[in-house]
């Protein structure tokens, strides 16, 4: 079976393609879900990984869930009331636990409709950029569902409540130049060129040493639910940490050298 997540590397950067462009890719098995944590797991070990770009292969980013496997009561929305909560669970919500959670940052390319669960995967991503032909919608209660996959807690962090609000309550789908304007995406780009624009922002943060990017993340995710004073004492254990690695050391001089430097991931 061909793997859903397709891998490349170049250097220190990853790009994952979601590879089901005859379903959208759509994701809703058990096995996609399943590689978006093996992948999580694999990153969060090799130190070597700086940036991770996600994109879609096809026309569409992710079209969300299986809409067919809904009306049959079908895959992981087969079963009782408990079953299907624990599908859920056990299944879907393992993908923001993990790639929200991921140390390095990722960039969304999002090079097509971002749709119910696919717009949710996007919210999941650091960094935003979207192909002038994509759309986005937080569309589950068009389906008579609920965001299932923590879009209700990602959606208003990054657009606001009032416009998460009106995307999940209309279901209604924006287009680029709205998701631009709202603050949903970073950049709009033709299509052609939204490859090469994610690498480059991808490039950016790679020539920054590993620790600094994974600990500055943590940082930024920290924040979204803690106090100031808390988050203070955590940056200070960091900047502690940050302090005494050789990358620091060789940032420094290379800064005073005038020169580039040369890092080892130390």
């Amino acid at each position: 079976m061909t793997p859903f997540l397709a891998i490349e590397r170049e250097g220190a950067i990853l790009t994952v393609r979601l590879n089901s462009p005859e379903t959208r890719n759509a994701l809703s098995t058990p096995s996609q879900m399943q590689e978006f944590v093996d992948l999580c797991a694999a990153v969060r070990l090799d130190r070597s990984v700086k940036v991770v770009v996600l994109t879609g292969n096809g026309p569409a980013f992710c079209a969300g869930g299986n809409v067919k496997d809904m009306a049959e009561r079908g895959g992981i929305f087969a079963g009782s009331p408990y079953e299907v909560s624990e599908s859920y669970r056990n299944g879907i919500q393992r993908i923001p636990s993990c790639l929200y959670n991921l140390d390095v940052p990722v960039i969304a390319a999002l090079n097509g409709p971002a749709i119910g669960a696919g717009l949710d995967l996007a919210c999941m991503c650091d960094v935003r950029i979207a192909a002038d032909t994509a759309k986005f919608a937080e569309s589950f209660v068009k389906l008579g569902i609920v965001p299932g996959d923590g879009g209700a807690w990602l959606l208003p962090r990054i657009v606001g409540m009032p416009k998460a609000s009106l995307m999940a309550l209309t279901g209604d789908s924006i287009d680029a130049a709205t998701a631009l304007a709202w603050g949903l995406v970073t950049e709009v780009v033709p299509v052609a060129q939204l490859e090469s624009a994610a690498q480059e922002i991808a490039r950016r943060m790679a020539v920054n040493p590993s620790h600094g990017l994974r600990l500055t993340k943590r940082l930024l995710r920290e924040g979204q639910h803690m106090r100031l004073d808390s988050l203070l004492e955590m940056s200070a254990a960091y900047q502690a940490l940050a302090h005494h690695t050789e990358d620091h050391a060789e940032a420094v001089a290379a800064f005073l050298g005038k020169r580039e430097p040369q890092y080892q991931g130390r």
